[in-house]
C-alpha cells in the first residue's frame, strides 16, 4: 500500500500539471501523507505549502449547513426567512430541507446570470445575486421530487441564518464549527478576487501556458471558503475522532437522505453520497474559475482524501487515484472490443425539455451530452451504457435513459432531420425580464442573451433538429459554464416561429415569446 501511494504521490504534479496543489491522505486519523507542490503565486514566487489558504469553493457547502445545524437545530428554522428572500414564490417557496438537499427545484443563479446577459469576467456580488434571487416566479421541478445542483441553495441558507441568528455567517462558522474543529487559519473569504497571503487561481494549460484567472464574485454559503491544506486535516481527524458518535457534526451531515417519493436520494447537507471501488463514500468538489478541490471520506475504511489544485486539473480524479491506491483497487476499463451502438444520435429529454446527444467517443465508450457537462458512458455486453450514475438501456420502445441520482427515469424522443435556418428574431423572456437575440448574420444563425447583467456574447448556434438548436456556453460567471442550452422554437398554425424554450440542466423550462424579426 506504501509503494502505491508513494507513487501516486510522485507522479501527481505530471499527470495534473499547474503552477501548484496539495494532498492530504489519512487513514484512521493517521496522516499518511501531507504534500505540497509547485507555487501559490508564480509571479511573486510564493511556494504552495499545506499551510497556504485555498479557495475551497463548493466545498463550503457542507459548512454551511454545519452551521445551521449547530446554530438553529432543525433546518425549519429558517424556513420562513428562506420565503421572505423569494418573495414571487411566497407559500410555494421550498423548505430550508429542500435547499440543502438540492432538491428545491431552484434554477441556480450562476445560470440565469448567463441569460442576463452576464458577460463571463463581470462583477457580481450581494445586489446582483439579490435581485436573481428575489425575481423567481417559478421552479422547474416540484420541490422534493427530483436532484439537481443550485448553488443559490446555501446562499439563501448562510443569508437566512444571519437574518434568524443576528450574526454574521463568517463569526458563525468561526464559533460553531472552526475553533472547536481546530481550523485554525479557515475562514469566510467571500471576495474572490484575492487571497490574504497573496495565492493565486490559474487558467491555461500546461501545453498553452497559465495565466492568473480573473474572478469578480462574491460568494458566501455556496462556495466562500478559504482554508489550508492543514485546515482540512483537522476536520478530517475531527470526523474520524467522531464516528461513532451519532450526535457529531458530521453524522448529523451524513445521515441517509430520501426523495418526496421515498427514493433514497444521493446528496444531502452539501454532501453527496456514492461509491467507489464498492465501497460507499461521502464528499464534495469545488471548482471556481482558477481553482479544483476535492475531499472525500471512506466510512467503512476510515480513509480521507484531501487534494486542491490552484489551476483547473481534475481534483477528483486525482483523490480517486489515491483512494484506489490506498485500497488496492483498479478502475474497470471498457471492454474495447464492444461496437458502438446503433442507438448513437440525438434525442430530447421529454421532462426537462432538454437534448441529450450520444456519440462514440474511444473503443467501447461513449459521450452523453445531457447534463451539467460530458459524461462518458461505457458500453455493456447487453447493448446499454452506463457510468454508476447514467444508464442509456435500448429497448423495444426505444431508448430509456436512467438517472437514479436524480430520481428519473424517461424514455427519450429521437430527434432527427434538418433545422431550418428561419429562427432569426428577437425573443423576451417575461419571467426573467430579458431577452434572446437569434440573428443570421448573413450565414447561419448565431444567438445571444441580454437583460440587466449586460450583453453577453453572440454564439454560433450548433443544428440538432428541426426546430431544435444548442446554444454553446463557453465560459461563465461560475468555473464550470452551465453547459449548452437547448433552445426549442415553436411555430404558429401558420408555420411562423411563435416563440423558444430556453434551458440547461441547472436551468431549464424558461419561455421566451417572438416580439420581432432582430
Amino acid at each position: 500500500m506504501s509503494d502505491r501511494l508513494d507513487q501516486v504521490l510522485r507522479d501527481l504534479p505530471r499527470r495534473y500539471p499547474g503552477p501548484g496543489g496539495a494532498i492530504a491522505v489519512l487513514r484512521q486519523g493517521e496522516v499518511l501523507a501531507r504534500h505540497a507542490w509547485g507555487y501559490a503565486n508564480a509571479e511573486r514566487r510564493i511556494p504552495f505549502t499545506p499551510r497556504t489558504l485555498f479557495r475551497l469553493c463548493s466545498i463550503t457547502k457542507q459548512f454551511t449547513c454545519g452551521a445551521m445545524l449547530e446554530a438553529v437545530g432543525a433546518p425549519e428554522a429558517l424556513d420562513a426567512a428562506i420565503r421572505a428572500r423569494l418573495p414571487l414564490l411566497g407559500e410555494a417557496a421550498p423548505a430550508t430541507r429542500h435547499l440543502a438537499h438540492n432538491q428545491s427545484g431552484l434554477r441556480d443563479y450562476w445560470a440565469v446570470a448567463m441569460l442576463h446577459g452576464a458577460p463571463a469576467e463581470s462583477a457580481f456580488g450581494d445586489v446582483e445575486s439579490a435581485r436573481v434571487i428575489a425575481g423567481t416566479t417559478s421552479l422547474h421541478f416540484a420541490r422534493g421530487t427530483r436532484y439537481a445542483y443550485c448553488n443559490q441553495n446555501f446562499r439563501l441558507i448562510s443569508d437566512a441564518l444571519q437574518d434568524v441568528t443576528g450574526e454574521s455567517f463568517a463569526d458563525l462558522l468561526r464559533t460553531r464549527i472552526f475553533d472547536r474543529v481546530g481550523m485554525e487559519t479557515a475562514m469566510l473569504s467571500a471576495d474572490t478576487r484575492a487571497m490574504p497571503d497573496g495565492t493565486e487561481g490559474y487558467e491555461g494549460t500546461h501545453a498553452t501556458g497559465f495565466r492568473a484567472a480573473e474572478n469578480r464574485v462574491i460568494w458566501t454559503g455556496d462556495a466562500g471558503l478559504g482554508a489550508s491544506l492543514d485546515d482540512m486535516i483537522a476536520w478530517e481527524r475531527h470526523i474520524d475522532a467522531t464516528r461513532d458518535d451519532p450526535a457529531s457534526l458530521h453524522a448529523r451531515l451524513s445521515v441517509p437522505v430520501a426523495f418526496a417519493d421515498g427514493a433514497a436520494a444521493p446528496y444531502g447537507f452539501g454532501l453527496g453520497r456514492g461509491e467507489a471501488f464498492g465501497t460507499p463514500i461521502l464528499g464534495h468538489g469545488g471548482a471556481l474559475r482558477g481553482w479544483r478541490s476535492h475531499r472525500l471520506y471512506a466510512p467503512a475504511h476510515r480513509i480521507s482524501v484531501v487534494v486542491m489544485f490552484n489551476h483547473l486539473s481534475d481534483a477528483n480524479a486525482a483523490a480517486m487515484e489515491a483512494l484506489a491506491a490506498l485500497l488496492g483497487a483498479q478502475p474497470p476499463l471498457a471492454d474495447a472490443t464492444l461496437p458502438a451502438p446503433d442507438w448513437l444520435g440525438a434525442y430530447q429529454e421529454p421532462q426537462t425539455g432538454l437534448t441529450a446527444r450520444i456519440d462514440h467517443a474511444a473503443p467501447g465508450v461513449v459521450r452523453l451530452r445531457f447534463g451539467h457537462g460530458a459524461e462518458r458512458l461505457d458500453l455493456h455486453a447487453d447493448g446499454s451504457a452506463g457510468n454508476g450514475r447514467t444508464r442509456l438501456r435500448p429497448t423495444p420502445q426505444g431508448l430509456w435513459m436512467d438517472r437514479p441520482q436524480e430520481n428519473q427515469a424517461s424514455l427519450l424522443i429521437p430527434s432527427q432531420g434538418e433545422a431550418p435556418a428561419d429562427i432569426a428574431g428577437r425573443y423576451r423572456c417575461a419571467e426573467l425580464d430579458a431577452d434572446l437575440l437569434v440573428s443570421d448574420s448573413g450565414g447561419p444563425p448565431y444567438g445571444g442573451f441580454s437583460g440587466f447583467l449586460g450583453q453577453g456574447r453572440m454564439e454560433l448556434l450548433d443544428p440538432i433538429s428541426p426546430d431544435l438548436w444548442a446554444l454553446p456556453c463557453w465560459r461563465a460567471l461560475d468555473h464550470t459554464p452551465p453547459g449548452d442550452w437547448t433552445l426549442a422554437f415553436r411555430r404558429d398554425a401558420a408555420g411562423r416561429v411563435a416563440g423558444v424554450t430556453a434551458g440547461c440542466w441547472l436551468a431549464r423550462g424558461l419561455d421566451y415569446a417572438r416580439i420581432g424579426d432582430r
